[in-house]
């Protein structure tokens, strides 16, 4: 499997030709009968050896945190990231494998996060005091979650993997949530302001996925591929903080108007998903509107076959849009205006390259 960016690479490489590459999607895209950038396809396994690969480095960065754990507590955390960093330069840098990548990006941002938390879990009184107050606890985070954010940032610029910023991005949220916090204190029992501060750093992680999806309209090259892990950080963070606040998320049962709310929520996501070309928003929301339409249907009376009639509901309705996925998109992008529309990805792909003057 080659994703875009492959292609890309290709090209400027001079492997291939800018017009054989442009060939080579509208020939997939007529296969297909949908354009390449609707696919929003990016490379997760080029074969077995993924998979395999990913196997043995699990196994491997397991051994070495229990070894380092066995050791200090930090030297778990750090044994994971040195190791992490190191079957990168090898695994990402050399052979270009997309899942161990993927993994190994987690490995290393987990494991300095995780040794910075040892350290504290460990001598924590002797740095801190005995009595650490509520303020302290939270810079304390921010500052554990601003460290992992460098540290990210510094394995982007070596490996250049996409996920790599979505990661970084999601340390740096944590950071802001955990100042704000420190600021105006954390309340004991009333998450309200919690949900808020994760609903507006999801909104703020929202616009930098739309900022990468903007220099590649396309979809042609690996900021493509950045934009797609950013959707996916930034769904939930949007999603869950709403439906909180609407009580979804209590473990009791809702009324039907809540319920109704939050399938209205879910179709405006299904909106704003075909506008932007991605998923990540219906998925997120996805057990959020199940539990709502189940809800509904419990009320007007289908209690028997509640659970089955929601599913057939949703799981069609989903099937029936991926189908039309193509039409519905260019619906929606077409009642837009002129200048909005052409911020967003494209529709459509060029018949042919444009001839090199």
């Amino acid at each position: 499997m080659y994703s875009e960016s492959d292609l890309q690479a290709a090209v400027d490489a001079r492997v291939l030709t800018p017009e054989a590459a442009a060939a080579f999607r509208l020939h997939v895209a007529s296969v297909r009968e949908t354009p390449g950038a609707d696919e929003e396809s990016f490379r997760l396994i080029t074969g077995f050896n993924d998979i395999f690969v990913s196997i043995a480095a699990v196994i491997l960065l397991v051994a070495v945190g229990w070894i380092g754990n066995s050791i200090h507590t930090a030297l778990a955390g750090a044994f994971v990231a040195a190791s992490a960093w190191l079957l990168a330069e090898y695994f990402t840098r050399k052979r270009r494998m997309a899942l161990p990548s993927i993994l190994l990006v987690f490995a290393f941002s987990g494991g300095v996060a995780a040794a910075m938390v040892g350290v504290v879990v460990r001598h924590g009184e002797q740095i801190f005091g005995h009595d650490t107050g509520q303020v302290v606890g939270t810079l304390i985070i921010g500052g554990i979650a601003l460290a992992t954010a460098v540290a990210t940032w510094l394995h982007w610029k070596r490996f250049m993997v996409p996920v790599t910023v979505a990661a970084g991005t999601a340390a740096l949220a944590a950071t802001a949530i955990a100042l704000v916090l420190a600021i105006v204190g954390v309340p004991s029992n009333d998450p309200t302001l919690v949900m808020l501060l994760v609903l507006v750093a999801g909104v703020g992680v929202f616009a930098l996925a739309m900022w990468w999806d903007r220099s590649d309209r396309m979809r042609q090259t690996r900021r493509s591929d950045v934009a797609f892990w950013l959707h996916l950080l930034a769904a939930p963070m949007i999603a869950h903080p709403i439906f909180h606040l609407l009580g979804v998320t209590d473990g009791a049962n809702i009324g039907s108007v809540a319920a109704m709310m939050v399938v209205a929520i879910y179709v405006l996501f299904g909106l704003i998903a075909l506008a932007i070309d991605r998923r990540a928003l219906l998925v997120s929301a996805l057990a959020y509107v199940l539990f709502a339409l189940t809800e509904l249907f419990r009320t007007f009376g289908a209690v028997e076959l509640n659970v089955a009639l929601t599913a057939f509901v949703i799981g069609s309705a989903l099937l029936l849009l991926s189908a039309f996925w193509q039409n519905a998109r260019g619906m929606v992008v077409g009642l837009l205006p002129p200048a909005l529309a052409d911020q967003l990805p494209a529709t459509v792909r060029p018949v042919s390259p444009q001839p090199a003057s």
